[in-house]
This record gives C-alpha cells, structure tokens and sequence, in this order.
C-alpha cells in the first residue's frame, strides 16, 4: 500500500509491509480476545473499558505512530489503520477512545510540541498509563470552531488564567491531560485561539456529568469547565495564536482514525449479515439466495471496500505529508465522508435484513446501527466534509 500515489501514473502497490500485518495481528487479537467478550457488558453498563484500554497501552496500541523513544509503537499511519479497523469491529467505543490518544491528543504534541512535552504527556498517554483528551468544542459552538468563548488571559508573570467550558470531550471523565483551545486574543478571531496541555488533577479544572449516549456508550464522555485555572507558559502547545491551526490539523488526522472506525463496523455488521442470510431460512431456501438481499449484500462490500482504500490512500498521504510532502486534508475528508455514510447504510441493510432478530438487544446488529451513527458527526459532520472536498476541489471559499 506504500506506493499507492493518487495522479501521478506511479506504480501501485497493493501489500502490506510485515510490520504493518504484525500490529494488525495484534490488535486483532486483542480484539477478539478481550474486547468483543466485554463489548456486550460495556455498551449496557456504560463503564468504561479501563483494563481493556491498558492492554492496548501495553501491546504498543494507544501510541502507534509515537517513536520509540516517547512509549510508543513507531508505526505509520497505514498500520494505524489496520489496528484501528480490527478494533472497531469488536467494539466501536474502544476504538473511540484508541483514536482519541492516537489522532488528537498524541498526534498534536508530536507535530507542534517540545521535547519536554512529548516526555512529559506523549509517554503517558502512549504507554497507557494515562489517558488523554482533546478540548475543543464548546456547549455553544460546534462545527464553528472560532466561536469560542473559552478564555486564557495572560498574566503579568506569563501565566495564562483560563475560564471557560467544553462540552462533548471524549474521555473526559477519565482523562488525565488534555489538549485545551482557549481564546487570548478575541480581536482576532481564529489567529487569538492558543493551544494548552493541562492537567486534569489541577486546581480550577472541574468535569461535569457523564453524557447518556445513543452509541459509543463506554467511551465516556462530559463536559469540563475551567475556573481561574492556570497554566504556564511552558504550558503552551506550539506558539500563542496558533491554536486554530493546530486543531485543524489535528482533525485532518482524527478524521482517518474516525473513517476507520467506520470500516470496523461496517464490517461487523457485513460478517454478521454473511453469516446470517445462509442460515435464516424462509420459503424453503436461505434469505442469502434472494435477489433483493444479494443486492443488498454486493452493495455492502462494494462501499466497505471503497471505504478501506479511500482511507489507506488518506493515511499514505498523511504519511508523504510527514516527509515533507503535501496537505492531506481532501484525502481525510473524502476518506471520513465515504466511510462514515457507508457504516450508516450498511449497518442500517444489516438491521433491515436481520428483521426482528436485528431491533433486539440479544444480538449485537442495534449496537452496530447505534454506534455507527456518531461516525457522521464527530470529528466534522458530513456537512463540513462536503464543504471540505468542495472548496478543494473549487478553489472557491
């Protein structure tokens, strides 16, 4: 897959390197053998996965691409995918929470931060050992990022005090750091927004309730407020004022790790399907050899297949762009778009075909049409991803 160059009439190369295969086999593994069990109990209870998270943490898993020398797996973006997808397919709120470190929170401070900070929050988080959170939307703004209303006020001493709100943070309740977008400079606009890392332990940070969800529901989420927090100046990811472009980059690569969370499962919920049409049996014959569920059933790998290369060429993107290649913000957009709304329409044909077996609780078809509906929402609406791809492709603003 590392030779997949969209336009430019190269040679593609469709395999996958032994060290990509390698931590899809381990996550595999782990997905299978811990995370699908429980993913029953935690979508009911709501409680969130810690023990599960710890052993992704210790297999090299909540830092795939971090260096070695941070904690973490020093893979590349395409083995993130295939570790992603394996363990979305057993449960999608684990695989939230895997893409949270990965993508937002880790990705950030390796790309803007300084050697002390990828020591101090990068290891943790990479290791395991912590659990990291992006703080970005707030209860007021959502899709419209620069309307923020979250404060840093810098004091005489260089320190920043923070008042503010965030809402819908993934991980909130349990996350130990958290990149913070604040506002310094309110005159001018998306240039006053400055990135924080803070402490969740610290005095003047407060996290609200746990947020009753449709799906996802064991990656816990809230609101979180800051009252005369402070934070120093050492405290400051990249440079003041340069917040707005931090997470916008930052998005570009959660919304890889969020298409594929989507490939994961739609795949569940394609397998269950296979699995179900040759043995459910009606007028004296499996549902599998009706034409219209055939339909059905070449439409669905059809868009998973689109989905997944879609993707892998976003992540071989995001991988050029490290070397110093070009911006791979289409790529991820048309990637998270086409996984997101295939997830949707595939986990819905699943439900519709499974009938009444499909709406019960007792297999788990509803817990995939659940979870993939969030798919479409976070990490920017198929709204905003059409507005992404359009301008590109446009020129036009």
């Amino acid at each position: 897959m590392a030779g997949l160059r969209p336009n430019r009439g190269a040679d593609v190369d469709f395999r996958f390197t032994e060290e990509q295969l390698m931590i899809q086999d381990v996550a595999r593994r782990i997905a299978q053998e811990k995370i699908a069990p429980s993913a029953e109990h935690h979508d009911r209870t709501g409680e969130f996965p810690l023990d599960n998270i710890r052993t992704l943490g210790e297999n090299g898993l909540m830092g795939i691409e971090v260096p070695a020398e941070y904690g973490g797996a020093g893979m590349d973006p395409i083995s993130y995918v295939l570790a992603m997808v394996e363990i979305a397919a057993a449960d999608a709120a684990h695989s939230t929470i895997v893409s949270v470190n990965n993508s937002l929170f880790c990705n950030g401070i390796l790309k803007f931060g300084t050697e002390e900070q990828k020591q101090t929050y990068v290891r943790a988080i990479a290791e395991g050992r912590e659990i990291g959170a992006f703080a970005l939307t707030e209860p007021q703004s959502g899709s419209d990022a620069t309307a923020m209303r979250c404060k840093a006020v810098k004091q005489a001493d260089g320190s920043y005090k923070i008042n503010g709100k965030k809402s819908w943070i993934t991980s909130g309740p349990v996350a130990k750091y958290f990149v913070l977008f604040a506002m310094t400079d309110p005159d001018k606009g998306a240039r006053g927004i400055t990135a924080f890392l803070v402490d969740g332990e610290r005095e003047g940070f407060h996290r609200g309730k746990t947020e009753p969800k449709l799906g996802i529901r064991a990656s816990a989420t809230c609101e979180i407020e800051f009252t005369d927090y402070v934070a120093q100046p050492a405290e400051v990811l990249g440079e003041e004022g340069h917040g707005f472009k931090i997470a916008m980059s930052v998005l570009d690569a959660g919304r890889i790790g969020i298409a594929s969370q989507a490939i994961g499962i739609a795949r569940a919920a394609y397998e269950a399907t296979l699995e179900y049409v040759r043995e459910r049996k009606a007028f004296g014959q499996p549902i599998g050899a009706f034409q219209m569920t055939q339909a059905k059933i070449a439409d669905m790998k059809c868009k998973i297949d689109a989905a997944l290369l879609l993707t892998l060429r976003a992540a071989w993107q995001k991988g050029e762009h490290e070397k110093g290649g070009a911006r791979f913000s289409n790529e991820a957009a048309i990637a998270k778009l086409t996984a997101s709304e295939a997830a949707m329409w595939i986990t819905h044909q699943a439900l519709q075909i499974h009938g009444g077996m499909g709406y019960s609780k007792e297999m788990p078809i509803e817990r995939y049409f659940r979870d993939a509906k969030i798919t479409e929402i976070y990490e920017g609406t198929s709204e905003i991803q059409r507005l992404v791809i359009a301008r590109h492709e446009t020129g036009l603003r």
